[in-house]
């Protein structure tokens, strides 16, 4: 995989994972059944592809 694809790859699945924590939140704001714990995984998970992608940019 070259550095240009893996970059791509990285943006995308960061994306992804801000996405669906977007989606999560609007859930929470719309009343809907939602869980403490599902959001903070949801958090955790985007933060961590936020930081791979950083990662990937510095190198």
């Amino acid at each position: 995989m070259t550095a240009a694809t893996r970059l791509e790859h990285l943006e995308a699945e960061a994306q992804h994972h801000r996405n669906r924590l977007a989606l999560y939140n609007a859930r929470i704001l719309t009343g809907k059944p939602s869980s403490a714990m599902r959001l903070e995984e949801l958090r955790r998970i985007s933060a961590g592809a936020d930081a791979r992608l950083a990662h990937a940019k510095t190198d």
